[in-house]
């Protein structure tokens, strides 16, 4: 038996609550587990507590043709308002260990990232002042090689534990990372972080604190803060900046500042910033998408893509430029 196109199938969903692995909901509205506060309902959502329990998930998933979406705190991510029709696994607070040896710390994928900084910086490890603003999970910071700054933290990955779309756990080294700007080798592999090992410099606590609260001082005078939004919505590299500037500029400078469409608006404090102004839902954010793209392309003949990823109701991943046109409707 497999799971329906609509909805997981009564039978297969009892085994699966019957399943050791860990926290299980029903019906679980995913607006609830995202930055932007917007998506419909997952059949159902699991947080696992251990590694084994990863695992074991994924073997189900695998043998029973059921959808899987792991997820961390869901702040790159968009929702469908459809909700996803299969297992959203949800790597958090159930699975945050972190533990310092010298200097290198070796972490669960579930632990938030601020955290992770502050824990590092007062070990008087440096090199990772630059996530202190970031408000994710370490996994997911590893999949997009996410930093700031125009750093990553594959800089400082040695070895990251995965499991494969077999259900098997696997340690792989940076080389099979291929780390690259906000992007790495793991996201076609198709695996699931569960642990990284990073080795970082030795320095000053003081001046590391320093660091971290001048970077947190600056996120606050430039980035919306009370309405809920996923950071940066479009990609921003090098050769774009050299070539146009940044998206914010862009952005600004096409006059696009406060577009809104339903409840989704570009944020007035920062144009690469779509917040929710409330009620938004995923169609309000990808027409606005959409919308940025082409006045964009039609100004300066640039074709903005999008660092923010779109989950569709069968648990595929995409960048949110690439969304289907089906999505755009409420």
């Amino acid at each position: 038996m497999t799971a329906t196109a609509d909805s997981l199938a009564q039978p297969l969903l009892a085994q699966l609550l019957d399943l050791e692995i860990g926290k299980a909901y029903t019906r679980e509205p995913l607006a609830r587990h995202c930055s932007w506060h917007i998506g419909g309902p997952a059949d159902v959502l699991v947080e696992p507590e251990s590694v084994a329990q990863v695992a074991r998930l994924v073997r189900f998933a695998r043998r029973h043709a059921i959808p899987l979406l792991t997820i961390g705190q869901g702040t790159n991510l968009l929702f469908d308002d459809a909700g996803v029709r299969g297992i959203v696994l949800k790597i958090g607070a159930r699975m945050a260990d972190l533990r310092i040896e010298g200097n290198r710390i070796l972490a669960e994928a579930g632990v938030w990232v601020p955290h992770l900084a502050r824990q590092a910086a007062r070990a008087g490890l440096g090199g990772l002042e630059h996530i202190i603003g970031i408000p994710g999970t370490l996994g997911g910071l590893v999949l997009m090689n996410g930093g700031s700054r125009r750093r990553g933290i594959g800089e400082n990955v040695r070895r990251v534990w995965v499991i494969d779309p077999e259900g098997n756990e696997r340690i792989l080294g940076p080389e099979d990372c291929a780390f690259s700007y906000r992007h790495s080798a793991l996201q076609e592999m198709g695996v699931i972080v569960v642990r990284a090992e990073l080795e970082c410099a030795p320095g000053d606590p003081r001046a590391i604190r320093r660091a971290m609260v001048c970077d947190l001082r600056e996120r606050r005078l430039k980035f919306p803060r009370k309405e809920p939004n996923c950071g940066s919505v479009f990609l921003s590299t090098a050769e774009m900046h050299a070539g146009v500037g940044p998206p914010g500029k862009i952005i600004e400078e096409a006059g696009l500042k406060g577009t809104r469409i339903g409840g989704a608006e570009v944020s007035p404090r920062h144009a690469n910033f779509i917040v929710n102004c409330g009620g938004a839902s995923a169609a309000d954010v990808l027409r606005l998408i959409a919308h940025i793209r082409q006045v964009v392309h039609e100004r300066i003949g640039f074709d903005l893509r999008c660092e923010v990823r779109y989950v569709d109701p069968h648990a595929r991943l995409m960048p949110a430029d690439q969304a289907p046109r089906a999505a755009f409707r409420t």
